[in-house]
């Protein structure tokens, strides 16, 4: 009898319970979360009555993930994983009721909201990596890709009710109101993550003796940074990664100033743009939840094709013809996000995975820093069009030539397998 085909549905990762209720804690802990920054981002334009203010205190949060993160990344290899998310989670949930209370008591003003806000980036250093991988360790290897589908799913949901309750919660409760509901948040999930018990065929957690404070070596920081840059397909994974949100991706801008520039938009229009830039991502969440065993060449694929798609976007001559363009787009974007977060939180040895994660938080600050002041340029140079025509088409070739490259230096062997040894190898 011939063995039983590996299950392709997006929901296969749901038929562990521990996965089941992670999701549950997820999407109650996505809800507070967006709730609440929400209302912060309300917040300091209400005590500063400024918007670079409130520019600052994302910068200020965001920060910490170029600085710290190799650190935090060792520290979730340091410590066991379950343990390392309940207390992160109930850290952070320390730090959102004491800002409900100091709102409360009329007490906050800037300078203590970003002294809170670094401090909520400081210990996300170290629940970012530890949460995706606690999730991955409940699930078959092949089920993987699933886990992380249904995670950006459980994402956008909880982005859609946090926003909706945000402008509710403050109506009825007050301010502070929505900063206690993010605390109580982070610990449902805190009080749910004793309980989750791994999946048969899960990868099991490396044995980790728990100590106070890490000895410098321990956290080995260094053997993460030597085995990133020492193993190909992460750095391709990253190059793609790069060069796809540099040139593209940062639709917010360059869809925006194309639609209420040469489209002749308005804020409505873009808004609608926006919507369905929302919908192709949960499609795509869906088709990559149904991948198998994901390659960087798959990513690659998908990148490229994105690319391709953005540069005939940029040619749209009404608003109707780029609606039609920006599903796909979107689409191609998140089940190519999918693949490349399975490879990233799958490929490395378990022992390295938190440092692993610590390198990519560093480099993706990098490009959520840079990319967008480069985007500006180009477009201050070439427009809305020729920015998303040009990054469009630059994508798609830096990924064509390095494919191209890639196959040619393979052994004659290894190019005669085909398509699945390129896969593998990539």
């Amino acid at each position: 009898m011939s063995p039983t085909a590996p299950s392709r549905s997006p929901w296969r990762s749901l038929r562990h319970c521990g996965m089941r209720w992670w999701s549950v804690a997820n999407l109650v802990s996505n809800t507070g979360t967006w709730t609440q920054l929400t209302v912060q981002n309300l917040l300091v334009l209400h005590i500063t009555g400024s918007a670079a203010a409130t520019g600052l205190s994302m910068s200020v949060q965001a920060a910490p993930a170029l600085f710290v993160s190799l650190l935090g990344g060792a520290a979730v290899d340091r410590w066991p994983r379950k343990l390392t998310v309940a207390v992160s989670q109930a850290l952070l949930g320390a730090v959102a009721f004491t800002t409900a209370l100091l709102v409360a008591l009329d007490r906050i003003d800037m300078t203590s909201l970003l002294v809170l806000a670094a401090v909520t980036g400081v210990v996300a250093t170290v629940d970012g990596p530890a949460c995706a991988l606690l999730g991955n360790d409940l699930v078959p290897v092949e089920d993987v890709p699933s886990a992380i589908g249904v995670g950006a799913l459980v994402h956008s949901a909880g982005r859609l009710a946090g926003t909706a309750l945000a402008g509710l919660t403050v109506g009825l409760l007050g301010t502070s109101a929505a900063y206690a509901a993010n605390g109580v948040s982070f610990l449902f999930v805190a009080s749910v993550v004793p309980f989750l018990r791994p999946a048969p065929g899960a990868v099991k957690e490396p044995a980790v003796e728990v100590r106070p404070v890490p000895a410098p070596e321990e956290l080995s920081v260094r053997e993460g940074l030597k085995f990133f840059v020492r193993r190909p397909r992460l750095v391709a994974l990253a190059g793609i990664t790069g060069i796809s949100s540099v040139l593209g991706r940062n639709y917010g801008l360059t869809l925006a100033v194309l639609v209420t520039g040469p489209l002749a938009g308005g804020a409505g229009a873009f808004g609608t743009v926006s919507t369905v830039l929302a919908v192709g991502g949960i499609l795509g969440a869906v088709l990559g939840a149904r991948l198998h065993r994901p390659s960087v060449r798959t990513v690659g694929l998908l990148a490229a094709a994105g690319g391709l798609l953005q540069a005939v976007a940029g040619l749209s001559p009404s608003l109707a013809m780029l609606l039609v363009l920006v599903l796909p787009m979107a689409v191609v974007e998140s089940v190519s996000d999918t693949a490349g977060t399975a490879v990233l939180q799958t490929d490395p040895p378990t022992r390295l995975r938190g440092r692993v994660l610590g390198v990519w938080s560093s480099i993706g600050t990098v490009w959520g820093l840079g990319g967008p002041p480069l985007l500006g340029l180009l477009m201050e140079w070439a427009g809305a069009r020729g920015a998303l025509i040009t990054g469009g088409l630059l994508i798609a070739g830096s990924i064509g030539a390095g494919l191209l490259l890639r196959r040619r230096d393979l052994p004659v062997p290894a190019r005669a397998t085909g398509r699945e040894a390129l896969g593998t190898a990539a």
